[in-house]
């Protein structure tokens, strides 16, 4: 069965990152000294990077639900590209929610970045913004991007977490496999 694919384009965070938590501020609490990059799903963090109008009838044929919740996913690239064409910089992400082993095939204009743990009742990643769960997996366990490269770990972590931290809600956690778009709203980093 192909996986359901959706979109969105969030807000880099990074280095460069400016406003009031500051990257060097995320960096010494959460951690994960190694990170070149968030790419999370997390929405305080990378927060979505454009706001769709919710009073709009035509919005809504765009805009995921889960339940009775609103999601930062969209079932268009079409229609992200369209909210973010005067941007400059942004993550634009293709993401899988409970994907199986094998990988979407994305390649082509995507690039796998890793698979995110989203809390089922929220935006919140409990890999990035939960403030760690050291019992259930370490700061190195997560790549370059905040994220975990391997779908076994991976799996294994959203397995574990519940059980290891049984009255914690951000343990609770839905998998998202995440390809960033190699080059739409991309920033190039400029070589000293």
């Amino acid at each position: 069965m192909k996986p359901e694919i959706y979109y969105t384009a969030l807000d880099t965070y990074d280095s460069d990152y400016g406003e009031e938590f500051s990257w060097g501020k995320y960096i010494e609490w959460s951690k994960l000294t190694h990170l070149k990059e968030l790419v999370s799903l997390d929405g305080m963090l990378n927060g979505l990077s454009f706001k769709p109008d919710f009073d709009s009838k035509t919005d809504w044929n765009y805009i995921i639900t889960d339940g009775e919740m609103v999601t930062l996913f969209f079932n268009s690239i079409d229609y992200v590209l369209e909210k973010v064409k005067d941007l400059k910089y942004f993550n634009l992400l293709a993401v899988i929610k409970e994907p199986e082993k094998e990988k979407a095939k994305l390649e082509i204009d995507f690039e796998f970045v890793g698979y995110d743990l989203i809390e089922k009742e929220g935006d919140i990643s409990a890999l990035t913004n939960c403030g760690g769960f050291d019992e259930t997996f370490s700061p190195t366990d997560l790549n370059e991007f905040g994220l975990i490269s391997d779908y076994n770990k991976a799996k294994r972590v959203q397995t574990e977490l519940p059980i290891n931290n049984p009255a914690e809600h951000h343990a609770d956690c839905y998998l998202y496999e995440v390809w960033r778009h190699k080059s739409i709203g991309r920033k190039e980093k400029i070589k000293a």
